[in-house]
């Protein structure tokens, strides 16, 4: 659904790589910009068919899902206010195999996928900017593969829930168990036993679908190291502070 936007809205900006823009490029991009609503559960672009609009978050969460061919998923990324969604229109492809589902609702600012190819294709500061989050975004994969074969699903899930409180720049937020099982990829029971170790050591509360991080230290130290790793190639990256580390 689209949004009416103000001018503070336009003059700063919530989603940080468009913060991050020289005032000359992102000048360009706002004729194009139109600031949306998006739903839980909302789909932005599906395996195989071409992606149309590429999302900035402002506020909202959106998973990029792997499905198998026997329906089960796995989260393969997280992005929000940090990136965009629609990356493969700028490696040179529209179409992908994966999906972007929304995973917390919010705002975010859409643009048509070729006027933004255009704009990319332009060579400026944009595109620096872009393949450096790209790079990010690799990291994050590749890490969050290796965690998702070799870690206990606490600690993952530890990594999980301080992630996307980064993101939305809360500590309480709407998830269900059955949710995040699909993201993980693992048995809704599963993480159910892995919540409840979090929420007996006073570390979580969850209630009726709500996630509310209590001791953030402690969950940290609970996380593995990969949640670190991520965070910090974001920082080397693109200059980003985490949320936690802001004063």
């Amino acid at each position: 659904m689209s949004l009416d936007i103000d001018k503070n809205t336009l003059e700063q900006p919530a989603n940080k790589l468009l913060a991050a823009l020289p005032a000359s490029d992102y000048e360009r991009l706002v004729p194009h910009l139109k600031l949306v609503s998006l739903s839980s559960r909302q789909i932005l672009h599906e395996p195989g068919e071409a992606i149309a609009q590429v999302y900035f978050p402002n506020k909202a969460v959106v998973s990029i899902i792997t499905t198998m061919e026997n329906g089960s998923t796995v989260e393969a990324g997280l992005i929000s206010n940090e990136g965009m969604v629609g990356i493969p229109v700028i490696l040179g492809d529209n179409i992908t195999t994966t999906t972007a589902l929304v995973q917390v609702p919010g705002s975010a600012m859409q643009m048509d996928a070729n006027i933004f190819k255009s704009e990319f294709n332009r060579g400026t500061a944009l595109q620096s900017l872009l393949l450096r989050y790209v790079q990010g975004v690799y990291t994050q994969i590749a890490q969050g593969s290796a965690c998702n074969r070799l870690h206990k699903l606490e600690r993952r899930l530890a990594r999980w829930l301080l992630t996307v409180s980064d993101r939305l720049e809360s500590e309480e937020f709407p998830l269900t168990q059955e949710f995040i099982a699909q993201m993980l990829g693992v048995r809704r029971a599963g993480v159910t036993e892995a919540a409840n170790i979090l929420s007996d050591a006073g570390i979580i509360t969850y209630h009726r679908g709500q996630i509310n991080i209590l001791n953030r230290e402690a969950l940290e130290k609970t996380s593995c190291e990969c949640y670190q790793i991520i965070e910090d190639e974001y920082v080397r990256l693109l200059g980003l502070l985490p949320n936690k580390r802001k004063k």
